[in-house]
């Protein structure tokens, strides 16, 4: 069975550049050397050792000029990424239970975790921002609630799934969403309550929209195709010019 949320998958070129290590428990993807802007990725279905996500998050560390963390947020599941892409990409075909394979991944199981590893780089970075893909956005929302009193100073998120709008309306930092146009996990009434809700609520909002595009477009589009790759170009400086603006240290 595959995820609802998952209908494209494609494995780019490249090789990432960072370097694995241990962080706040975890085992994580790092790149980047920056002492104090750090962004947290947290990654989608495909996990922490998908190359998409490595090299994706290399880009962020060198434009933004950023020390990034990916850590592995499925402890103890190992994600046989070829096969996944290719059932995102052949549903029919799947022979892969994507549901089986993350059943315990829940929100009531990861965000301590997460909230964790984020306590760990606000005890020493200046500046701290959070980026979450698929699986990851609800994830960003978790950390930017305003009961958290500025744990991250900004996210960004892209293609969220699992995101109630409670937990959109207790957003307290910074929100970018880049929202493509077909997505069964954000869905136009989503879409249309994060427009009225977050602009009231006193913080700075950036919707970025992508007519044509699918969900899972911004870590799994397909560079040949030309639109995905604008699509994937469009989000990934968004994002950049983002981080450039609201982790700037003063």
């Amino acid at each position: 069975m595959v995820l609802d949320c998952c209908p494209t998958g494609f494995k780019w070129d490249g090789q990432p550049e960072g370097k694995e290590a241990k962080y706040a428990n975890h085992d994580v993807y790092v790149t980047g050397d920056n002492p104090d802007r750090a962004i947290l990725y947290i990654h989608d279905g495909l996990g922490w050792k998908f190359q998409n996500a490595r090299l994706l998050a290399d880009h962020y560390a060198k434009e933004v000029g950023a020390t990034v963390y990916l850590p592995d947020f499925f402890p103890g599941v190992d994600i046989p990424i070829d096969e996944m892409i290719n059932a995102f990409e052949n549903p029919a075909k799947a022979t892969l239970d994507v549901r089986a394979l993350l059943k315990d991944q829940s929100k009531e199981n990861r965000s301590p975790d997460i909230h964790n590893v984020a306590k760990a780089l606000r005890s020493q970075y200046k500046r701290v921002g959070a980026v979450g893909f698929c699986w990851g956005g609800w994830a960003v929302f978790h950390l930017a609630d305003k009961t958290n009193n500025g744990l991250v100073d900004a996210i960004s998120t892209a293609h969220p799934s699992l995101l109630t709008q409670d937990e959109m309306a207790k957003a307290g930092v910074p929100v970018q969403i880049h929202a493509p146009e077909i997505d069964l996990m954000f869905k136009p009434e989503d879409k249309a309550f994060a427009n009225e809700k977050l602009p009231s609520l006193g913080i700075a909002y950036d919707y970025q929209y992508y007519p044509g595009l699918s969900h899972g477009f911004g870590t799994r589009g397909n560079p040949a195709d030309e639109p995905a790759r604008k699509g994937m170009v469009r989000a990934k400086n968004a994002t950049v010019a983002w981080y450039q603006q609201w982790l700037a240290v003063e």
